[in-house]
């Protein structure tokens, strides 16, 4: 293997291939995701709120902790989270620490549908497991 000028080792073709392979298996669980996700009513984007909030250290959320879990801006997340509240999906609470902060949290109605969410998740993600170690296995080798 040729060394790329101060980048440390060139890419292999194996590299490029394991790459590839890595970026398609993730591509293909968000994709199960997305679907499981809509098969539910909600979008990816709504499944992934109530998850970031479920396994927050006390279950509630800010709408910059939120934004920032998504990637998306502050007023995006504000939008997302009003429209989740309007489902009954989220609700507003004040918070512990600071009574002037609003955190969001799940209701039953969403922690039932996570559940179920987080169930056929948890099973993909056990089944493309030893596929992504794998992947993971030839680029630390290479």
């Amino acid at each position: 293997m040729v060394r790329g000028k101060d980048r440390g080792p060139a890419v292999s073709q194996a590299d490029y291939e394991t790459l590839a392979a890595f970026r398609y298996e993730l591509r293909r669980f968000l994709n199960f995701s997305a679907q499981a996700a809509k098969a539910l009513g909600m979008t990816p984007h709504q499944h992934q709120s109530l998850l970031a909030i479920r396994a927050a250290p006390d279950r509630t959320m800010t709408i910059g902790d939120l934004a920032e879990q998504l990637f998306i801006q502050p007023h995006t997340a504000s939008e997302l989270a009003e429209r989740m509240i309007a489902l009954g999906w989220l609700e507003r609470r004040a918070s512990l620490q600071d009574r002037r902060r609003v955190m969001l949290a799940l209701t039953p109605q969403s922690e039932d549908i996570l559940a179920k969410m987080s169930e056929t998740h948890r099973n993909e993600v056990l089944r493309i497991r030893s596929t992504l170690t794998g992947l993971l296995a030839r680029l630390g080798n290479s």
